[in-house]
C-alpha cells in the first residue's frame, strides 16, 4: 500500500484482496452515502466477483480517507491485453461502473482520487466502461488534467420507479389495452409471487439458473450463465445483498410449482431486474413473462423509494412497449499527458471493434440478440 497525504486527506492504493475484504463495513457505509452508486459497486458484489473472476496481483482499489473516514473509492483492476489498462472490477457481468464519493465530501474525494489515479496509471490507460451519464465518475473525468476521451457504450432503458398501474396509465390506445389484458391473464391463472428470505437464496438461485437455462435451450443461452463460477458468485453476493436490502429474489408459483424466478438489484436511486428464468410452458399458457416480472420489480422499486426503474443494458424490442427513456452509458478513457498516444491507440482499437460488430449485425440480423447476450460475458484480467 502507498499513501499520499494532503492536509487530513489520505489516498491509498489497495492491492491485497484480504485487505479489500476487511473493508466491508466502511465500504458499505460509503456506498449508502453515495447517491449515484449502483448495486454493482456494493462490497458484496465486488468481493464475490473477485473470488470467482479475479486474478492475484491485479487488484487496484483506490481509497480516500479524511481524518480516517472513508470518503472515496475507485474499484479497479489491472489487465495487460490488448495493452496495459486499469479497468473496473466487476467485469462485463456488471451493468454499470462508478466510483464512490461521500456526498458531503465529494469535492475533496474526487480531487484526491484524481491524484491517486494519476500515480496508479503511471504506465497504462484507464478504461472505464458502462458509466452512467450522471455517475460520480463523470466528476473525475471532468477534473482529469491529462489526455481523455468520451465514447458511447451500451444502451439502457429506464422508467420512473412507480407501481405498474402507474406505468400502464402512461400508455394510450391499444398498447395500454394489450398490457392490461396481459396482466389480467396472469391474475386469472393465479400466479403467486413470493420473495425469498436470506437463508433461502442459495436454493432459489439454483432454481433461477435452471429455469434460465431451460428458457434459452436451443436459442443460444449466454454460456457464462451456465458456469459454476457465475452461480457461486450469485449465491455469495446475493445472499449478502438480500440481507442488507440491496437485492431481492422472487419466485413465481403456479399450482404450487415454481414456474419463474427473478433477481432484482437496487441501491441509491436505482432499481432493476438483473436476471430471470421462466418455464417455457408459460408461453403456451399465453403468459407475458416480462410483464409479470416487471410488475413485481416496479412494486419493489416503488416500495423502497427508488427514483429510477432501470431495464438495464440492452435495447430489446419488448422493452419499448413501456415507452422508456433511452439512456446511453459512456466509456471514459483517461491517461497521463505523456501517454496520450497510447490512449489514442486504445480509442482506435475500440472503434475498429465496434465497426466490426456493426458490420456483422447488418449482415446477420439475428446477431443483434447474440451481441446483447455476449456483452454480459465477463472480462477476465489476463
Amino acid at each position: 500500500m502507498t499513501a499520499d497525504r494532503a492536509g487530513s486527506l489520505t489516498v491509498t492504493l489497495c492491492r491485497d484482496f484480504g485487505e479489500f475484504g476487511a473493508l466491508a463495513g466502511e465500504w458499505d457505509a460509503l456506498h449508502r452515502r453515495c447517491a449515484t452508486a449502483t448495486p454493482f459497486q456494493s462490497h458484496a458484489w465486488l468481493y464475490s466477483w473477485w473470488i470467482s473472476y479475479g486474478q492475484e496481483g491485479r487488484l487496484r482499489v483506490l481509497l480516500v480517507r479524511r481524518s480516517g473516514r472513508l470518503i472515496g473509492a475507485a474499484p479497479l483492476m489491472l489487465v495487460h491485453r490488448p495493452m496495459p489498462l486499469l479497468v473496473p472490477m466487476g467485469g462485463a457481468i456488471s451493468d454499470f461502473f462508478d466510483i464512490l464519493l461521500d456526498e458531503e465530501e465529494a469535492g475533496y474525494a474526487v480531487g484526491a482520487l484524481q491524484r491517486g489515479l494519476d500515480r496508479a496509471a503511471r504506465h497504462c490507460v484507464v478504461d472505464l466502461r458502462e458509466v452512467r451519464p450522471d455517475a460520480s465518475a463523470q466528476l473525475l473525468f471532468g477534473r482529469w488534467p491529462g489526455a481523455r476521451s468520451r465514447l458511447t457504450d451500451s444502451t439502457c432503458m429506464e422508467l420512473p420507479a412507480e407501481p405498474l398501474d402507474g406505468l400502464v396509465a402512461r400508455l394510450t390506445g391499444s398498447r395500454g389495452q394489450r398490457l392490461r389484458a396481459k396482466l389480467r391473464r396472469v391474475e386469472a391463472l393465479g400466479v403467486e409471487a413470493r420473495k425469498i428470505p436470506q437463508d433461502g437464496v442459495p436454493a432459489a438461485i439454483g432454481t433461477l439458473l435452471r429455469l434460465h437455462e431451460l428458457q434459452w435451450r436451443d436459442r443460444g443461452v449466454n454460456p457464462e450463465h451456465l458456469r459454476a463460477r457465475f452461480s457461486d458468485h450469485l449465491v455469495r453476493s446475493v445472499s449478502r445483498m438480500v440481507g442488507d436490502g440491496t437485492a431481492a429474489v422472487t419466485e413465481f408459483r403456479l399450482g404450487g410449482e415454481v414456474v419463474a424466478a427473478n433477481l432484482s438489484l437496487q441501491s441509491g436511486q436505482l432499481a432493476g431486474g438483473y436476471l430471470y428464468g421462466a418455464d417455457p410452458g408459460l408461453r403456451e399458457r399465453k403468459v407475458d413473462v416480462s410483464t409479470m416480472l416487471l410488475r413485481e420489480v416496479a412494486q419493489q422499486a416503488s416500495d423502497t423509494g427508488r427514483e429510477v426503474l432501470s431495464l438495464l443494458r440492452g435495447a430489446e424490442q419488448y422493452k419499448n412497449h413501456w415507452q422508456p427513456v433511452t439512456v446511453v452509458n459512456q466509456r471514459l478513457l483517461l491517461a497521463r499527458p505523456g501517454l496520450e498516444p497510447l490512449l489514442r491507440l486504445r480509442e482506435s482499437q475500440v472503434a475498429v471493434r465496434e465497426r466490426a460488430v456493426e458490420t456483422v449485425k447488418a449482415r446477420f440480423p439475428a446477431a443483434r440478440d447474440w451481441h446483447e447476450r455476449l456483452t454480459t460475458l465477463p472480462v477476465i484480467g489476463r
